[in-house]
């Protein structure tokens, strides 16, 4: 039975205080000191410290350890909180996985028995597969359906002063199942929370559960400008994510959907340059009649693009204005149309503005990707 540093006394000091103070000793009842002697009454050679006993008052001490016998059932069992605060504690620096049983719940979480503790484990650090299997059922019910069961959590808090104990089941199933992910990687998913910024995506897992969650931000919903993210998704959509990014520490998945349709822009500029003589307002080709002036920051890229070796030429023949706006940056590809000669297409894109450019070069595809990456590298 663990005991608190408090209830154990100190022998030695005891006799010090007693051998130096014998007027105290007097007007107190002294206490009786006994060392062990063999039965002919000469004292046992000494193999370690003598075994001393003393007695006083209520509280009887052996060899420095409490009798529990003299203590009250209070003291026991603040003992024994006190040691689970300590193991508490210990939970959270280490980052252990506990698997505590749930004894109820309240309008904000679970109760989860923690040894002579009961702690917490808010709803939402519930992991997602929970909602994801009963998705028609609230969350109070929910919680009625885990009471008596076992969780696997992690302590996020352990404040005894305060008698804060923080469970969280999500930071418990990221130590279990983060180490199966890879960016990359392609997941079938299940939207959760839809917000402004972005939605919240539940991934499914290889043995049928929906354990972690990642976002895809705004930006990577679609190749179309997204004003408002519930226009396209829903809560209980089922969608296919890429992970493009991992941030272990934080615990962190960012995901895209995007990446998994191809840009309608990366092959040709056919699909908003329309291929007959005509032109209209939105729509002009490079003649002796006009020039078309670069799009912001690509007069820079070009001028660079000249100085790399192979490449003889770089000009601006097409541009087009899209229905759309995808980004106000400037964005460059190389086009995977087929080479015409030594000529190769590069397509660039700022806002609804879209053009293309007709690149001269003696380099083979990976050798204009190679010298795209250098130039763009080298420009601010």
């Amino acid at each position: 039975m663990p005991v608190s540093a408090a209830a154990v006394g100190s022998v030695s000091a005891f006799l010090s205080r007693f051998l130096s103070s014998e007027s105290a000793a007097v007007a107190n009842s002294q206490p009786s000191l006994s060392l062990s002697r063999s039965s002919s009454g000469r004292r046992q050679p000494a193999l370690g410290a003598p075994k001393v006993s003393i007695s006083s008052g209520s509280n009887t001490k052996t060899d420095g350890v409490v009798d529990q016998s003299s203590l009250s059932p209070d003291e026991i069992k603040q003992s024994r909180r006190s040691a689970d605060w300590k193991a508490a504690r210990a939970y959270n620096e280490k980052g252990l996985i506990y698997d505590g049983r749930i004894e109820g719940f309240n309008g904000g979480g679970l109760l989860i028995r923690f040894h002579s503790l009961l702690g917490f484990l808010p709803f939402p650090q519930l992991s997602p597969s929970h909602y994801c299997k009963a998705p028609h059922k609230t969350v109070q019910e929910i919680a009625r359906d885990l009471t008596g069961s076992i969780v696997s959590v992690k302590v996020i808090q352990a404040d005894e002063e305060n008698r804060k104990l923080i469970f969280s089941e999500k930071e418990a199933v990221w130590s279990n199942f983060s180490d199966q992910l890879n960016v990359g990687d392609i997941f079938e998913a299940k939207v959760g929370s839809v917000e402004d910024y972005g939605a919240f995506v539940h991934l499914l897992f290889p043995d049928g559960n929906f354990h972690l969650t990642g976002l895809v931000h705004v930006s990577e919903v679609s190749w179309d400008l997204v004003h408002d993210v519930r226009d396209i998704l829903t809560e209980g959509d089922d969608v296919r994510v890429k992970i493009i990014n991992i941030d272990r520490e934080k615990s962190r998945i960012t995901l895209s959907i995007k990446q998994l349709e191809e840009d309608p822009l990366l092959e040709t500029l056919d699909k908003v340059i329309p291929q007959d003589s005509s032109l209209d307002s939105d729509t002009l080709k490079a003649s002796s009649h006009f020039t078309l002036e670069p799009l912001p920051g690509l007069g820079t890229i070009i001028e660079e693009l000249l100085q790399e070796d192979g490449i003889n030429s770089v000009k601006i023949t097409r541009q087009g204005f899209e229905k759309r706006v995808v980004s106000q940056d400037l964005q460059l590809w190389l086009s995977n149309a087929p080479p015409t000669g030594n000529m190769y297409t590069l397509l660039a894109r700022a806002g609804r503005q879209v053009q293309e450019i007709q690149l001269t070069t003696s380099l083979d595809q990976d050798g204009i990707k190679k010298a795209l990456q250098r130039v763009l590298e080298r420009v601010p």
